[in-house]
């Protein structure tokens, strides 16, 4: 799953920035559809965990951030130290929004992420209640990037945290280039049922 998440990350990144005539664009397409048809002859529902997910509790293979075997991920790579979440990635063109800027979704998606690591290092997983972002300068493509996320104390309950997470540089990681607070909630057993049924994720199970 990592090696063809990959190589389908490869792809797609070629086509954003290919500039192809219209027959090789049109042969490269029929040749994905074919290169479609055998995934398709075992699948999942939505409500049915990937296998791949079930043999390593807590491992995401196909979330759109992190996840490795996800070809719309970039994917980005955490680390927690301290209780503080720190990523790293670099944004090719396949998330371009204003031309050679990281389009403003990404950055909030990448934000969602890295607050959701801050606050699960606190030892219980949560979901996003709400979530406030201030873009201060354009995010840059093909750029290094730093992302921090923490949990200030005074914000921290035993359900409920408020962290806050930037984005900036590596190459100049004091310049917040967009700013991100949350509200994280750890879901009581009640609301796990009612969200999840009965593909509710590990981390919620007793």
């Amino acid at each position: 799953m990592r090696e063809l998440g990959a190589a389908l990350r490869a792809l797609t990144g070629a086509a954003t920035r290919t500039e192809v005539d219209v027959a090789t664009l049109r042969k490269i397409a029929n040749q994905a559809r074919e290169l479609a048809e055998p995934l398709g002859e075992a699948t999942r529902t939505r409500r049915t965990p990937p296998s791949v997910d079930e043999a390593r509790p807590g491992r995401r293979m196909y979330n759109p951030v992190v996840g490795p075997g996800n070809p719309i991920a970039p994917p980005l790579e955490v680390r927690v130290e301290g209780g503080v979440a720190v990523g790293r990635c670099t944004l090719g063109l396949s998330y371009e929004g204003p031309h050679s800027y990281v389009h403003g979704g990404v950055s909030a998606m990448l934000l969602d992420q890295i607050l959701g690591h801050a606050h699960a290092a606190r030892g219980r997983p949560g979901l996003t209640a709400s979530l406030s972002l201030r873009y201060r300068r354009p995010v840059p493509l093909e750029t290094p990037l730093l992302l921090t996320a923490w949990v200030p104390e005074e914000s921290a309950t035993d359900r409920r945290t408020g962290p806050k997470a930037t984005i900036a540089t590596e190459e100049d990681p004091g310049t917040a280039l967009v700013e991100a607070t949350g509200i994280f909630v750890v879901p009581n057993a009640e609301q796990v049922a009612r969200i999840f049924g009965d593909s509710r994720p590990s981390w919620s199970k007793p």
